[in-house]
């Protein structure tokens, strides 16, 4: 049972990744048009989303240390599909053969590193764009 959408008229975006730098220049980037909440750490982000928090697009690294960014998908598909698919998974190209046989099973959109800002913003609003039709 999903709750529903957040009241805020601002698109929410939850960005997961273990390198403190990437969140803050995302955050810095997306904060203007978005409200942004950062996680350094999958499984905090996995306690939000089992918490009910919901979000319009979740930035989520692939690789990361104590939770992949794979495990936290596969737990949030278990808890609420729709959020699962609102992730996109941002790499750095250099992944292990799971990594890329999970981006080649899932739907989900992915963002390589290095990105800059106006890439970054498409994508993040490309997403929101996509799910707000269906």
């Amino acid at each position: 049972m999903g709750l529903p959408p957040p009241s805020s008229a601002r698109p929410s975006v939850l960005v997961v990744d273990d390198e403190p730098l990437i969140l803050r220049i995302v955050a810095a980037i997306l904060g203007p048009e978005h409200d942004v909440t950062c996680d350094p750490r999958a499984d905090d982000a996995l306690e939000r989303i089992r918490g009910g928090q919901r979000f319009d697009v979740i930035l989520c690294d692939l690789m990361m240390p104590h939770m992949t960014g794979m495990d936290l998908y596969e737990a949030v598909l278990a808890i609420d599909p729709t959020q699962a698919g609102a992730m996109v998974f941002v790499t750095g190209g250099a992944f292990t053969a799971r990594g890329r046989e999970f981006l080649d099973r899932v739907p989900n959109g992915t963002i390589e590193k290095p990105f800059n800002s106006a890439s970054l913003l498409s994508s993040v609003n490309q997403v929101i764009r996509e799910r707000v039709v269906r």
